[in-house]
C-alpha cells in the first residue's frame, strides 16, 4: 500500500510532535507501507550547516531499509515574523498541491493540521486525484488563533478560519484527533461521530523514562540543588499556556525556602515572565532554555511535581502531550486546566496528580503545598503515572492505530 504525505516539516528538524511523527513513520515501514514524503528543506532546531547540507545533498533520499521516501524542495528558512511565515507556509502549500497532484496513484493521502490550510489544500488534492485523505487534527484552527491571542472569536480572520475548517472537515474521509474534548470540540461543529478516530499522543516508553536524582546530571549541569523540592514547567511560554499561574503560586509562596519552581521554555511572553519575577522579587524561580529531546527524561526527572496549564476557556481545544511525558518519568502531574475536561478525569480517576481549576493560583498553591507537606503521595502519583503509560499510552499501542486508520480508509477508495 502507497502513503502519500505532505509535511510541514520532517526529521532533522526539532519541534514540538517530531519523536511522534518519527515513531509512525517508522511503524509504517515496518507494518510495510511504502511510504512517499515531500516536505520543504529543514527549519527548525537546525544549522544553517545543516539546512546547506540538505538542500545539496538530500534532495531525496530512503529511509527504513527503502520502504519511506523523502523529497526536499528549497523554501527559505522559517523566521519570527508572522507575515514571513505565513507567506512560507502558503508557499509550501502551493508546492505540496503540486506533488500531491502527480500521486494519483497513491492509495491514501495523510496530512497534519500544520499549517491550518494543510487539510483544505489536501482535499483539493483529493478532488483531483481521488486520494482520500486521512487528515492528522493536532491543532484546532480557528480556536488555536483565539488561544494564542492572534485573533478574537467572531472577528473576521476567526470566520475565515471557521469556513476553511468545515470546508476541511467535510471532505476529508476520516480525522484522527488526540483527546476526545477534541472529538467532542469538532462533533459539536457538526463532524459526523464516526468519522473522528481518537488516538491518544504516545510515549516511547523506552526512552523517556525515570532518571533518580542523584543519576541524574542536570543539577550538576544547571547548578540546582537537589535539597529542595521543585516544581517544573517545561514548553512554550506563550498565552494559551499561562505559566502566569505558576509563577502568581510562585509568589504566595515565597517564604517557603524548600520549594523552587524551575521553568524551561521560550516564547513570545518570556520576557514578561522574567520581568514579573524581578519586578517581585522571586528568588525561589529560576529559568532555563529548552533542552534537547534527548534530555527529557532529565529535565522531568528534576521535577517532585511537573505543571500542566491552559487559559481558562482553551482546555476543550488543548491535550498537553507533555503530560504523558511527566507521568513516563514517574513524576505527579500538577494540572491547572478548564474543570470537568477530560484530562481533569483522567488525572482524578487514576490517582496521576492533582487538579486546580484554570487561572486558579490559589488552588494551584494549595495543591504544591499538599504535595510538599505529604511527599509519599509523590511517590504514589509516579508510580500511578508510569503504571498507566506502560497500560495504555505506549509507543506499540498508537502506532498501530494510525496503520488500522490508514488501511480502513485506503480500502474505501
Amino acid at each position: 500500500m502507497k502513503v502519500l504525505t505532505l509535511e510541514s516539516y520532517f526529521a532533522p528538524e526539532q519541534y514540538a510532535s517530531s519523536r511522534l511523527v518519527s515513531d509512525y513513520y517508522e511503524a509504517f515501514a515496518n507494518y510495510g507501507f511504502d511510504t512517499v514524503i515531500y516536505t520543504p528543506s529543514p527549519t527548525r532546531g537546525v544549522s544553517d550547516e545543516v539546512r546547506k547540507q540538505y538542500r545539496k545533498r538530500h534532495k531525496s533520499e530512503t529511509l527504513y531499509n527503502g520502504k519511506t521516501t523523502v523529497h526536499r524542495f528549497a523554501l527559505y528558512r522559517e523566521g519570527k515574523s508572522p507575515v514571513l511565515r505565513a507567506l512560507r507556509y502558503l508557499i509550501a502549500c502551493i508546492k505540496h498541491f503540486y506533488y500531491g497532484c502527480r500521486n494519483k496513484n497513491a492509495d491514501v493521502l495523510f496530512v497534519t493540521s500544520t499549517p491550518p490550510i494543510q487539510g483544505a489544500m489536501a482535499v483539493l488534492v483529493k478532488k483531483i486525484t481521488g486520494v482520500p485523505v486521512v487528515y492528522n487534527l493536532q491543532d484546532i484552527f480557528p480556536d488555536s488563533l483565539v488561544g494564542t491571542g492572534l485573533a478574537k472569536k467572531n472577528s473576521v480572520i476567526w470566520k475565515i478560519g471557521r469556513k476553511i475548517e468545515d470546508f476541511t472537515y467535510r471532505n476529508v474521509d476520516k480525522i484522527i484527533v488526540p483527546s476526545e474534548d477534541f472529538k467532542l470540540n469538532i462533533v459539536n461543529k457538526g463532524v459526523l461521530p464516526q468519522k473522528v478516530e481518537t488516538i491518544y499522543n504516545w510515549v516511547d516508553e523506552n526512552l523517556i523514562v525515570p532518571v533518580a536524582k542523584d543519576d541524574n546530571p542536570l543539577f550538576e549541569e544547571l547548578y540546582i540543588g537537589r535539597d529542595k523540592f521543585h516544581i517544573v514547567y517545561a514548553g512554550n511560554l506563550g498565552y494559551a499556556q499561562n505559566v502566569k499561574v505558576l509563577l502568581q503560586a510562585a509568589d504566595i509562596l515565597r517564604n517557603e525556602q524548600g520549594i523552587e519552581f524551575l521553568i524551561f521554555g521560550t516564547g513570545g511572553l518570556k520576557q514578561e515572565y522574567e520581568k514579573f519575577v524581578k519586578e517581585n522579587d522571586l528568588d525561589n524561580v529560576k529559568f532555563y532554555p529548552l533542552q534537547p529531546l534527548d534530555k527529557v527524561s532529565q529535565v522531568y526527572s528534576l521535577a517532585d511535581a511537573s505543571l500542566v496549564s491552559c487559559k481558562k476557556g482553551l482546555g476543550g481545544s488543548a491535550m498537553p502531550s507533555k503530560t504523558w511525558s511527566i507521568l513516563a518519568t514517574k513524576t505527579p502531574v500538577l494540572c491547572s486546566f478548564d474543570k470537568d475536561g477530560e484530562l481533569q478525569r483522567i488525572i482524578e480517576q487514576h490517582q496521576l496528580g492533582l487538579f486546580s481549576d484554570a487561572d486558579d493560583a490559589h488552588g494551584l498553591t494549595q495543591n504544591i503545598m499538599t504535595l510538599y507537606q505529604h511527599q509519599e503521595l509523590c511517590e504514589l502519583y509516579g508510580n500511578n503515572g508510569r503504571k498507566f503509560i506502560e497500560q495504555n499510552l505506549t509507543k506499540e499501542a498508537g502506532t498501530s492505530r494510525y496503520i488500522k486508520v490508514l488501511k480502513d480508509t485506503a480500502v474505501k477508495k
